[in-house]
């Protein structure tokens, strides 16, 4: 097979293209249109996500605009393009693949007979993914003007072969995601065989052939016969000691857990206010102590191992350690019966009240000998470990199989490789 011919294509993101292909500012390409809706008639709403463009599924969930002001016209076959934030925005363009009305925070592009919506959906979807289009935004808030996406300069391949490499990029791209799709299932199997092995565990123990009795709690159902329940206030005191200066400064995460806030930051990249002065609005934290906090209402009633200081806003558990393992309580505030019951002692989780003791001791929790918690946090530690390493195994094959699918892109995009 003769290799085709190649040059520079003056772009440094795309390199070498075929000798044959042009370049051109993009404006000679594509052109905006926009087409006020003046009145709602039951159109199909539609919006950019992850997945490309989609039609917000209104019986699923999905939220119908408060207002209408502005929306706008768009059809089949064109592209839709999010030009502001680029930075912070989850997907920057999409292929239209169905009439209806869409966001005035969107911009729709209709091209020339010298483009392909297909091939330049996958070409600007390439540079979206590579974070180009981030860099070509001029402005201090990262967003593109329709004058400045026209003149920045952009390959042109012959239409045919436009049409090919779209064509190709479907066939190949379906297949991939198809695998993707299955691996994710597979994953969302597993995350839900792990909460069902931590409801049973806590709640029913280890032994399938114990005798079980009604616990008297409807959320916790039968327990073992020799379980018995009680007022958490019995076995878990606030503590209300002070931080003094010097210690280090924690954060409870729901995702992470209690970790320093330099180690917040590092994982996330958010920033934590840090406090400088007046130390005493600070609480102490000790190993072994649980932390209510904002989040806890979806489960992040966190475990901490570390000694430190932390917000006055978060409140902190002592277990009574004669009678209680504390690792034994941290999967069972982690259960899924738990975190729902728990969001039941509340009417103002959505306007973001923060969990408080009160909450906390309006749910009996199930005691049992402290050597069978024991067995069951031991149990729970190697099982959920074992759970989390096949997840975290697809989870790293989707992102393989992602990057990929970047790199066949661009590929077959910018010509380096060629559809035969």
């Amino acid at each position: 097979m003769n290799m085709r011919e190649m040059k520079d294509s003056g772009i440094e993101w795309i390199g070498t293209i075929p000798d044959n292909w042009d370049i051109m500012p993009n404006k000679y390409l594509m052109w905006k249109k926009k087409r006020i809706c003046p009145v709602y008639n039951g159109e199909d709403i539609i919006s950019l996500s992850m997945n490309g463009v989609i039609v917000r599924d209104l019986d699923a969930g999905g939220k119908m605009p408060t207002s209408f002001d502005g929306y706008q016209y768009i059809e089949s076959g064109n592209l839709l393009m999010c030009l502001f934030d680029i930075d912070v925005t989850p997907r920057c363009i999409g292929l239209i693949k169905c009439n209806g009305l869409t966001s005035p925070a969107y911009s729709q592009f209709v091209l020339t007979n010298r483009a392909n919506a297909g091939y330049y959906n996958y070409y600007y979807t390439m540079l979206d993914n590579d974070k180009t289009l981030v860099h070509l935004a001029k402005n201090l808030r990262h967003s593109l003007t329709e004058e400045q996406l026209g003149t920045i300069s952009t390959i042109v391949p012959p239409i045919d072969e436009q049409i090919k490499i779209s064509n190709y990029l479907d066939k190949k791209c379906e297949e991939i995601n198809s695998v993707v799709a299955q691996l994710q299932e597979e994953i969302e199997t597993l995350e839900e065989y792990k909460r069902s092995v931590i409801t049973e565990a806590v709640t029913k123990g280890l032994d399938p052939d114990v005798e079980m009795r009604d616990s008297g709690v409807q959320w916790i159902g039968t327990i073992p016969k020799h379980w018995t329940v009680d007022n958490p206030k019995w076995h878990f005191v606030q503590r209300k000691d002070r931080a003094t200066k010097g210690l280090t400064q924690l954060t409870a995460s729901q995702k992470y857990g209690v970790v320093t806030q330099e180690e917040y930051m590092e994982i996330t990249g958010a920033k934590v206010v840090t406090v400088e002065k007046d130390f005493d609005i600070l609480k102490l934290v000790c190993p072994g102590d649980f932390i209510i906090h904002m989040r806890s209402f979806q489960g992040g009633l966190e475990y901490s191992e570390k000694y430190g200081s932390i917000s006055s806003a978060y409140v902190m558990l002592i277990p009574q350690k004669t009678i209680l393992e504390p690792r034994f309580y941290k999967w069972f505030f982690k259960s899924p019966v738990y975190i729902d019951a728990l969001s039941s002692t509340s009417n103002l989780i959505r306007d973001g009240q923060a969990m408080r003791y009160a909450n906390f001791i309006q749910l009996p929790i199930p005691l049992m000998p402290k050597e069978e918690q024991q067995q069951i946090a031991d149990y729970l530690d190697m099982k959920c470990a074992e759970i989390d390493s096949i997840i975290a195994e697809k989870k790293q094959q989707i992102e393989t199989i992602e990057e990929y699918k970047k790199s066949l892109i661009f590929e077959y995009v910018t010509g380096k490789k060629e559809v035969v």
